[in-house]
């Protein structure tokens, strides 16, 4: 890689000016950029931004690595900041990282930049890139699937805080004979954000959450049907709250929020988990709070997310009850599922001992 200035896609990628010094300023000063930098200056001012002009940047070049800035190609005024880190020139592995202005988000620039730099790495002889996201930064984490990375898995306190605190890093990585992007998605997204008949809505779960899933998840009849039977600690909700939208976009996982069109308030949770991608089979959970219950709102739920699946590519859901789950059971028949056998000591239980569990399946093929 040299320092030369690069276009496409809409973008510019050159060196860094010093006349860049006050749009840089501006950038790194925004709470939001902070939030996922923590570890830059602050407070950042000119002389920060001044040496990173004159020495971070050439640092960064003679190391092996770059340092652009992404401006307009109109104006030529500021909008970002992309870069490489060579990680092992052995292997011609990089790690790619970026920064956009508030002014220039949801046009499209780090996409676009991303893109221009990924492609121009490769031609220079790059083998692996990666992008580090941290896990609540769902717009980063998007930006890497339009680009073609792939999700790599959690890298367990790969990041820190300014205060040292340690925070886990999602890695998504592009080899140079990947495909472009953008990559294809186990999980679209729900159309319009939501599933709703008019009774129920069904959303992506969000750390708002929190309070009303931990509820639920602290009854007892719920905790007979987790898996182990044991009630959470609220951290643990929170923290699942805070990553659903991460694992959707990961494919492991939609995990919906279920609310009550009425009233407003969630009422449940709905879980869909992408357990054989290979086969196409997908599995189903789903719990309702006490006041919710017996009006019908769980069938509703299931046969929602039901056709949402058949609708993605799914060709087989699955779910499973202990055998003394009446209730759960006429839910999922009522919503076109079929009973279909019972697994010995599938499931652990309380104590150390094992639990059967009824399986019920509905094909895409199956008319509800």
């Amino acid at each position: 890689m040299t320092p030369e200035t690069i276009e496409g896609y809409g973008v510019r990628l050159r060196p860094c000016h010093l006349a860049d010094v006050p749009e840089m300023v501006a950038g790194c000063a925004d709470p939001e950029i902070r939030r996922f930098m923590p570890l830059l200056p602050d407070p950042y001012d000119s002389g920060a931004a001044r040496w990173w002009v004159t020495e971070g940047a050439p640092a960064a070049w003679a190391a092996g690595g770059a340092a652009y800035t992404i401006a307009d190609p109109a104006s030529d005024r500021l909008l970002g900041s992309i870069g490489l880190t060579r990680l092992s020139a052995e292997r011609a592995t990089y790690e790619i990282g970026y920064w956009v202005g508030a002014a220039a988000r949801g046009r499209g620039v780090a996409t676009a930049a991303t893109r221009l730099l990924t492609e121009r790495a490769f031609a220079a002889g790059a083998a692996r890139l990666e992008l580090l996201t941290r896990t609540e930064n769902v717009a980063s984490q998007r930006i890497a699937l339009a680009c073609g990375y792939r999700h790599e898995g959690v890298r367990r306190a790969a990041g820190a805080d300014g205060d040292g605190v340690r925070q886990d890093l999602i890695a998504w990585v592009r080899l140079a004979d990947d495909p472009p992007g953008p990559l294809a998605r186990l999980l679209p997204d729900l159309p319009d954000g939501r599933l709703t008949d008019g009774v129920v809505t069904l959303r992506p779960v969000e750390p708002a959450d929190t309070d009303a899933l931990y509820r639920l998840h602290s009854l007892p009849e719920v905790v007979a049907n987790r898996v182990p039977p044991v009630a959470p600690e609220r951290a643990a909700l929170a923290r699942r709250c805070r990553l659903a939208a991460s694992r959707w976009l990961a494919g492991e996982a939609a995990d919906l929020a279920i609310v009550d069109v009425v009233t407003g308030a969630v009422v449940g949770g709905c879980a869909l988990f992408y357990d054989e991608p290979a086969t196409g089979q997908a599995m189903i959970g789903y719990s309702l709070l006490p006041e919710a219950r017996g009006r019908g709102l769980a069938a509703r739920t299931v046969r929602l997310v039901a056709g949402w699946a058949f609708g993605i590519g799914v060709a087989r859901l699955w779910a499973g009850t202990r055998p003394d789950n009446v209730a759960s059971q006429r839910v999922l028949e009522r919503a076109g599922f079929r009973r279909e056998g019972l697994l010995r000591g599938r499931l652990p239980g309380p104590d150390g001992a094992r639990v059967d569990s009824v399986v019920y399946g509905r094909l895409a093929t199956d008319e509800n």
